[in-house]
């Protein structure tokens, strides 16, 4: 058998195997991604941004029926078969390379995203509703206070009205036990605002996504070019496929 031939079915069957680890991967990107927009979702205001992760998911679905097909069309060499796998990776191939594409687009728009939407949050904060415990909650899990720093809070409605110059004790750092968030001690409090600490975790949540996208892109083209390696060998030597 042509080196050119054993060659390419021994790369469309590790495709094929690859396509089931490959599903159980892309499901895990997606769902980290997307909950990981979750933690942040009173801040975003561009619901679009989950994009790059639905997609994500979507082409894991159907991972595990593509695999099937590839190893069937490669072991009976079916014309039909591996036109049909072509068909597949080639789907999936724009696919990702539009998942990339978008994720680089969403990971420069998360910038201007998070510092307005969060601003606009913080300025409605009060200590009691949802938004103000999400607020409490990023705030002390970043160690961070205030959207470029803790004097964002003399600003806001909730400051002006407690008149105790004072900020949100979420503000306070952890070894401070007897911190009373007072602006006269700054020492007691995180200096980082919060809109860095979570715009560096969204680029970097996007970042890695993009790189596995990237990867298992690059695995298509692959599949691709054997693909057509063997159909053309096969038509040189004259040999009929299965249908």
């Amino acid at each position: 058998m042509d080196c050119g031939v054993i060659t390419s079915k021994t790369v469309l069957l590790l495709l094929s195997l690859a396509f089931w680890a490959a599903a159980a991967g892309l499901s895990y990107v997606g769902a980290y991604v997307i909950n990981t927009y979750k933690s942040y979702d009173s801040f975003l205001q561009d619901k679009y941004a989950l994009l790059p992760a639905v997609i994500i998911i979507c082409v894991a679905l159907v991972m595990f029926i593509i695999g099937l097909i590839g190893c069937c069309a490669t072991f009976r060499e079916s014309r039909v078969g591996l036109g049909l796998f072509l068909a597949i990776i080639l789907i999936i191939f724009i696919a990702e390379v539009s998942a990339f594409v978008l994720g680089f687009v969403y990971r420069e728009k998360v910038k201007s995203d998070v510092q307005g939407t969060m601003r606009s949050v913080f300025e409605k904060y009060d200590g009691r509703d949802p938004e103000s415990t999400v607020v409490d909650y990023l705030q002390t899990r970043l160690h961070c206070c205030g959207v470029k720093n803790y004097s964002d809070w003399t600003t806001t409605q909730w400051f002006n009205s407690t008149g105790n110059q004072s900020v949100p004790l979420s503000c306070c750092q952890q070894e401070a036990r007897n911190c009373t968030g007072r602006l006269d001690q700054p020492q007691e409090l995180n200096t980082r605002g919060c809109a860095q600490e979570v715009e560096t975790g969204l680029q970097s949540v996007i970042s890695y996504a993009m790189l596995v996208i990237l990867g298992f892109a690059i695995v298509k083209f692959f599949g691709m070019l054997s693909i057509c390696v063997l159909t053309c060998k096969k038509e040189e030597s004259g040999y009929q496929p299965l249908y």
